[in-house]
């Protein structure tokens, strides 16, 4: 049997299977007979790997559940094959073609020997590109790309990225044949995921998920990534590669009933941004659903990193980078809406004004990194203080805090706390105004007043203190 030669003829990757099938229709394992020259998989083994010998075990070298399963496919039905996936990092256009030994009849079916055995062959040769080819995208069923299309109607009926993708993960789960099916978003820049299902978003079945893993939400992504191996998918008839390659979660699959499992891993631009999960699905279709996904996860992970990016987007325009408090943009929207009658006026608000003193001494004797600094210090005591309530860095060494529903008690209570809090540091002071508004009350009003009574306190900080005196306002 010698493939070599032959093999050497066939341009770009390629290389040649085989298998046993058995009298009882069960397969032995693949075994690698040639790989040709521009195969880059083979050619860049690392020194410690087996050397290659024809029929090798394919496992000495590699674990591809999907990969296998076209291999089997092809030989087992004598089918010409085609996928073209997400792997690896790159797209992977592959073709799984049945062959026969050389010196055979290629019309002849394969033959069984005196046990009963047949043994067949698979040549595989595959292309890859960067980035993806939408005709290689569009070549598929029309049964598959009316799944497709009803998947895409359900991420494009809702504004809302939660409902849009609980949407889809329904339809998914029908596709699928599923008893269970999710979305697990992942966001590499907060180190933040979701778990959505059917019903939407499900973050207490996140928390309890992650502490049956031992791990957090974001451990699991990385954690699932390795347990792919490289590869876009685990479709897996039972728990078996599980078990080898993740104890902790195989345990945690089977005190939830789940027989096997499909991981599908949803990339953007080669980054993961998620993994589409499905739990004791239809396992006859699982050829179908490969392609399904294949289709799907690239419109969902479109849509994901789009959510992110505005997320991202939207923070920036909100939240104080320095501080890690919301900025004047977020505060002037909330005063605006309590203006034009867009928002309620709670029946109570406490209203605080809080400055920095000492801010340009600081910035001048060592430079603005160290004043940087104690802005940061002043942000995480007033975040002690009054973390429950609506913190904003109104302006240079300014910051406004609302209180709405607070009590006067309660009111005084923080500003004392705050004042004790600063007291204890060496660097500190932060001077102080505030109003308390109930009844029929003017918002902008009181916070002229907790404005007015924030420069007296810092006035008098500054007649004890003349030597912090700064630049007046």
């Amino acid at each position: 049997m010698d493939f070599q030669s032959w093999i050497d003829n066939v341009e770009g990757w390629a290389s040649i299977y085989s298998f046993d099938i058995m009298p009882d229709g069960s397969h032995s394992e693949i075994r690698l007979m040639a790989f040709n020259r521009q195969n880059g998989f083979m050619a860049n083994l690392p020194p410690e790997a087996p050397k290659f010998y024809p029929g090798i075990p394919y496992r000495n070298y590699f674990t591809d559940i999907n990969f296998e399963s076209f291999v089997y496919r092809c030989g087992t039905e004598q089918k010409h094959l085609y996928s073209y996936v997400n792997a690896r990092g790159v797209w992977i256009k592959g073709f799984y073609l049945p062959i026969t030994e050389p010196g055979t009849v290629s019309a002849e079916p394969p033959k069984k020997d005196e046990n009963g055995k047949t043994t067949v062959y698979c040549l595989y040769t595959a292309t890859f590109s960067p980035e993806v080819e939408s005709d290689s995208m569009l070549q598929r069923s029309s049964e598959i790309s009316n799944a497709v299309m009803n998947i895409s109607v359900k991420l494009h009926e809702s504004q809302d990225f939660f409902q849009a993708m609980a949407a889809a993960v329904g339809e998914i789960k029908t596709v699928c044949g599923a008893e269970k099916c999710s979305l697990y978003v992942v966001d590499k820049n907060t180190q933040k995921c979701s778990f959505i299902n059917e019903r939407g978003v499900q973050d207490e079945y996140l928390k309890e998920f992650a502490a049956q893993m031992d791990c957090t939400p974001h451990e699991i992504a990385i954690k699932w990534e390795e347990d792919l191996a490289l590869s876009d998918c685990m479709l897996l008839n039972d728990l078996s590669v599980v078990k080898e390659r993740d104890p902790v979660w195989y345990s945690s699959l089977i005190s939830h009933g789940i027989n096997n499992i499909i991981l599908y891993a949803v990339r953007f631009n080669r980054m993961l941004v998620g993994f589409i999960w499905a739990a004791n699905y239809d396992t006859s279709a699982m050829m179908k659903i490969k392609e399904i996904l294949e289709l799907t996860s690239f419109m969902i992970a479109a849509m994901i990193a789009n959510y992110q990016l505005v997320s991202r987007l939207e923070i920036k325009s909100t939240i104080d980078g320095l501080t890690q408090v919301s900025n004047r943009n977020a505060m002037n929207d909330r005063v605006d809406s309590f203006v034009s009658g867009k928002a309620v006026l709670p029946e109570t608000i406490g209203i605080v004004f809080a400055d920095l003193n000492g801010l340009k001494a600081v910035n001048d004797a060592q430079g603005h990194d160290a004043g940087d600094k104690l802005l940061q210090r002043a942000a995480a005591l007033i975040r002690i203080a009054f973390g429950d309530d609506e913190i904003y860095r109104a302006g240079g060494d300014e910051f406004v805090i609302f209180g709405p529903g607070i009590t006067a008690e309660k009111l005084e209570e923080k500003i004392a706390q705050l004042r004790a809090l600063a007291d204890n540091t060496s660097d500190v002071r932060i001077a102080l105004g505030s109003e308390f508004c109930t009844g029929e009350y003017d918002i902008c009003h009181g916070m002229q007043l907790a404005d007015e009574r924030m420069y007296k306190d810092k006035d008098e900080y500054y007649r004890l203190h003349p030597d912090m005196e700064r630049t007046k306002r």
